[in-house]
This record gives structure tokens, C-alpha cells and sequence, in this order.
């Protein structure tokens, strides 16, 4: 249904159109679509070449606002459609997409059902999307008198294996976006199938909430560039905050360039200006497009490079490895993708380092990094004044619910079956300092997902490993100082046992240190026995590397055939400071 949008006042609503490879998402898009860009239906080379989708695609159409917003000042609803790749090893293009939609549609071959990226796809939406419309695409492709009863096994089935995620009161449609693989809709073939019910359903999705807000820098998410000769530069993309109109100078921060914005179109209609969540290009004089395939525009000084960040972290349910400090991920923001290290931390209040058993030494709880996260990313905050605690690995706060589907062969299973979700556990949020390969440009919140595309794509489980909020950018390039502010410490611990009891206060100790130690970082640091017993290191005792230890409240003489009695030594060291070896409790 074509409309007339020359003077109407249009809401956009972006719809991320994803799943597995072939199972007619393209298709989906052309059926839907009255407007396309010059990124749409597979336009790319190779992609009509090799017969899939290996780009974003965008293409549009759009409806009169519902009765139930008639109140919003609106005329029409434009719903764009951001038609995604669905090869394994394109997922990264999928990740950039995901961040700018406001809803998604889960596009399922119904011959084959939830397939290996379709599984990756919900898992990408479990992140980035609160709103989810599955369609079960292809059936014309089943015989009339058997279709209804296939059609309503395969709805019951992906109902069952989508209920272990928040979309488990999901929508499915049935459709047939190109009935006998005619991609003409005006030939003789049969018209698509399904297609008012698609509209009509994302129509009465579309609440008050999706009502942009005004105000905020300027921030416009570039996926395509591409010269028009005698215009300029045209670059292409999504308003993701705030407002521009044309003659306005805007910031490419990730080339260093000033420029005037010289004209604006939306599915190639002209246009004044932008706001948040409008889909255009932007025209700019004398740029060469060769500058930038993807990337931002913003208000001048308002988005950093930087080589290193504090993100809030959070480890993804589905992701079955362990996801260890000093391991390198691949780490998207936006439409950028880039190798980082990852070192994790948490705040705590307990110098108790890992695995140590509290029934040994009475009296100090065993505080492990094992706790369940009970704040989202997007509700904590890094504070320069908390001391926060090393962890050598990311954990999870997952329920035990897999996401599996044994007919078609995928199986993403929970990475923590130890936790049964039924209430939160106790714990703080865990932090990381992502160090990046190279330079990366983003605003501060922005939302990144951490993979590890090295995995066999053929292993059919989760690839995508943690996700969270960019906290704080860093620059490490010229001076590694720089991480001194993080109060991140690695919690040590030495062990020992008592040589014999001097007096009611004074003991020897030993097998705590080398005989090369030098024990005056170590004089007056606090040791506890298996007994309970606190006590002082008062310094060396002869050159074989025993020490003095003092007891205030004194030590029990240590009774014959009873044993050794074993000492603890906990101390704390900077985790990032790598020039302050200073140890201390």
C-alpha cells in the first residue's frame, strides 16, 4: 500500500529482519517494501554473484498511525527494514544492525526450522531488542492437505525451544514471501502470502515509548558511503540521538574532519533535517569516499578514540567456555569490530583471595568470584573511589535453561547449571578493562558485544561471549600510567607452618618464604593459623627464610604428635599498576 508522504509527519520505526542463510529474508523485505535505498535487495555485486545477502540492506514502507497514537503528532508510521546477512561468518555484520533497530523479526525456514543462526540470532536479540515477531516463512513449499498440521508442529516446537528466553510469549506468522520463487510480484506468479498480518503485527507493536526524544548530541551511524558525481559524498545510515539539519557542521571523528552538511534524504526524499531513529543519507562536498566505508558522524568534540575502555561486563548465558582475563575477544561497537584483551574486576569489600576453604581458617569466609550479577549493565557505574577485586574469569548469572532444539541439531546449552534462577543471588557487578589492537571511536554507552569468531562455525553452539556498556574511554597509546586510577587489586596468599612457639606471644615460622626474600616488604602484614590464632610478621630469623611472628593476643603451645600448624599470609597487590609492586592488606 503506497501512501503519500510529501507533507505527512512520520514516525520511523527500524525492523531488523534476521536469521539463518536461505531461509528468505530478502524475499521478506522485497514483499513488504514500497521504498528502497541504494543498499537494498542485494544490490552488492557479489551478492548477486553468489545468490545471498552479504550486506546490509535497508527498504521501507509505510502505514497510517493506529488509532491508539492518533493523540502523537504523527500522520504515518514509517517501518524500515534492515535486511540482514545470514551466513555464519557475516555475523559481525549482523551485530552492527542489531544495535540501531528498535524491534526484530526472526525470519524461519518452516521446512527446516531453528537452525544454527537462528539461534545466534535470538541470542543477539536477547541483547539488543525487547520486542520479537517470529514468521515461519516458505510454506508453499508444503503440500495443501498436510500444510496446516506441519505448520502448527513447527509453531509448537519453536514455542518450546523459545520459551527458555524473555521472548517466550513470542507472535508467529505464517507466511510465504515468494510463493513459487518468483520474486515478481506483478508476473503471473501468486502474490506473497501473510504479508497484512506481518504489517498489521508490527503496526501494533509500534507504543508511545518508541516516541523520539529530542535533545542530546548529534550522533548518525554510517553503513554505506558512496560518491554522486557533481553532489559529493553521500553517506548513508541511522540517527541513533539527537537532531541535524542541513548547513549544520558535523564531526567525522574517526578520519578527523570538519564538515557542512550539504542536503539530507529518506528513501530519496528530500529533507530539512533529522532526529533520532530516522533512516537517511547525508550529503557532504568535497569528501572522498574512500576516507570511510562505515563508521560515525557527530556533533564536533563529542565522540573519543581511544585504545583501551572500562566496559561494564556480563557474561552471555549461552556462551559454554570459559571467558578467562587475559583471553582476546573480538569486540563490536556499532558497525566497528576490533581483537581486545580482556582483564575482569568486581568491587568487594573482602581481601579473601580464590579457593581458599573457610573450614581451614576459621573465621575468614570463602569470597569467590562466583557470585551471580544482580545489576544489568545498564544500571551500575565504575567509581574511581571503590576498590574492586581481580577475577581471573567472567561468570554468569545465568539460569540453567538450554536453548536447544534437537530435530534440527542445534543446542546452546547455559554456561551455569550450578544456578536455578529462582531468586538473585548476592553480588556485585563485574567491570573490565578491554585493551583494544588498535584505535576505536565511540561514544561513552555505547553498547558492545564481545565474540570469539575463531570458533568452528561448525560446532553449532554460541559464539558471542559477554556484552555490556562502554563505562570510560582510555588512552594508553603514550603513557600506560594511565590505568593507575583503577583501584583494581589481585588478592595473594602465602602459606607457611609454625617452627616451634618462643613464648605465650612469639613464634618462629617457616615454608612461607625463599631464602633470597626480602621480608621487609612483608614486616607487620597479619598471618592466621589453622587454629584461628592472628598474628604479626615482626621480621627475618636467620638466612634460611624464616621469620619472627608476634601474637598479641598470644598463640597456644603446640602439643605433641598434633601436627604442624599452618599459617596463612593474604595480602593485596595493584592489579594494573605495573610499576607499583607495593604489597599490602
Amino acid at each position: 500500500m503506497k501512501m503519500d508522504s510529501g507533507s505527512s509527519r512520520i514516525l520511523n520505526v527500524n525492523v531488523g529482519i534476521l536469521g539463518h542463510i536461505d531461509s528468505g529474508k530478502t524475499s521478506l523485505a522485497r514483499a513488504l517494501s514500497t521504498h528502497f535505498s541504494t543498499a537494498s535487495l542485494d544490490k552488492h555485486p557479489q551478492s548477486t554473484e553468489r545468490g545471498i545477502t552479504l550486506d546490509l540492506g535497508f527498504s521501507s514502507f509505510l502505514v497510517r498511525v493506529p488509532d491508539s497514537l492518533l493523540h502523537l503528532p504523527y500522520d504515518q508510521l514509517q517501518f524500515t527494514l534492515v535486511d540482514c546477512p545470514g551466513h555464519a561468518s557475516l555475523i559481525k555484520t549482523v551485530l552492527g544492525a542489531a544495535q540501531i533497530i528498535d524491534m526484530m523479526l526472526l525470519v524461519i525456514d518452516v521446512n527446516k526450522g531453528i537452525q544454527t543462526q537462528t539461534a545466534e540470532c535470538l541470542v543477539i536479540g536477547e541483547i539488543t531488542s525487547n520486542d520479537l515477531l517470529v514468521v515461519l516463512n516458505k510454506t508453499d513449499m508444503i503440500p495443501e492437505s498436510t500444510r496446516a498440521e506441519k505448520v502448527d508442529r513447527m509453531r509448537q516446537r519453536i514455542l518450546s525451544t523459545i520459551k527458555t528466553t524473555k521472548f517466550k510469549d513470542v507472535q508467529i506468522i505464517s507466511i510465504a514471501a515468494r510463493p513459487g520463487g518468483s520474486d515478481d510480484v506483478s508476473s503471473c506468479g501468486p502474490p506473497p502470502v501473510g504479508m497484512s498480518a506481518v504489517m498489521s503485527s508490527l503496526t501494533s507493536r509500534v507504543t508511545e515509548g518508541m516516541l523520539r526524544k529530542k535533545g542530546g548530541n548529534f550522533l548518525f551511524a554510517v553503513d554505506h558511503c558512496f560518491p554522486i558525481k557533481g553532489q559529493g559524498t553521500v553517506l548513508t545510515g541511522t540517527v541513533l540521538s539527537g537532531e541535524c539539519s542541513i548547513g549544520d557542521v558535523v564531526e567525522l571523528p574517526a578520519v578527523g574532519l570538519m564538515k557542512k552538511v550539504k542536503s539530507m534524504q529518506m528513501f530519496k526524499r528530500s529533507v530539512q533535517s533529522c532526529a533520532k531513529g530516522d533512516r537517511l543519507g547525508m550529503c557532504f562536498a568535497q569528501l572522498d569516499h574512500k576516507s570511510m566505508e562505515r563508521g560515525l558522524v557527530a556533533s564536533p568534540g563529542t565522540v573519543p578514540s581511544f585504545d583501551a575502555a572500562i566496559v561494564i561486563a556480563e557474561k552471555i548465558r549461552f556462551y559454554r567456555g570459559p571467558v578467562h582475563s587475559k583471553t582476546k575477544f573480538h569486540v563490536t561497537l556499532g558497525h566497528c569490530t576490533v581483537m581486545a584483551t580482556a582483564e575482569f574486576f568486581r568491587q568487594s569489600d573482602s581481601t579473601v583471595p580464590e579457593d581458599i576453604s573457610s573450614a581451614e581458617f576459621p573465621g575468614h569466609p570463602n569470597e569467590t568470584c562466583d557470585d551471580a550479577i544482580t545489576s544489568s549493565c545498564g544500571e551500575v557505574s565504575f567509581c574511581e573511589d571503590k576498590e574492586y577485586r581481580y577475577c581471573e574469569q567472567l561468570q554468569s548469572q545465568a539460569k540453567t535453561n538450554n536453548f536447544d532444539d534437537t530435530r534440527s541439531g542445534v543446542t546452546i546449552r547455559c554456561a551455569n547449571p550450578a544456578y536455578d534462577g529462582s531468586s538473585d543471588a548476592p553480588g556485585s557487578p563485574y567491570f573490565a578493562l578491554l585493551t583494544f589492537d588498535r584505535r576505536v571511536t565511540s561514544p561513552n554507552g555505547t553498547l558492545y558485544i564481545a565474540s570469539r569468531f575463531d570458533s568452528d562455525i561448525n560446532q553449532k553452539t554460541c559464539r558471542l561471549a559477554f556484552y555490556g556498556r562502554l563505562a570510560r574511554p582510555i588512552n594508553l597509546e603514550h603513557d600506560y600510567k594511565e590505568l593507575r586510577f583503577i583501584k583494581a587489586f589481585k588478592v595473594k596468599e602465602r602459606e607457611g607452618a609454625i617452627d616451634r612457639v618462643i613464648d605465650a606471644h612469639y613464634a618462629i615460622g617457616r615454608g612461607m618464604f625463599k631464602r633470597e626474600t626480602d621480608l621487609s616488604s612483608f614486616q607487620g602484614m597479619k598471618v592466621l593459623t589453622c587454629r584461628g590464632e592472628e598474628g604479626l610478621i615482626d621480621g627475618a630469623f636467620g638466612k634460611s627464610g624464616k621469620f619472627k611472628l608476634y601474637f598479641k593476643d598470644g598463640i597456644r603451645p603446640i602439643e605433641k604428635d598434633a601436627g604442624h600448624v599452618r599459617l596463612l599470609l593474604r595480602f593485596k597487590r595493584h592489579a594494573f599498576d605495573k610499576e607499583n609492586k607495593r604489597m599490602f592488606q
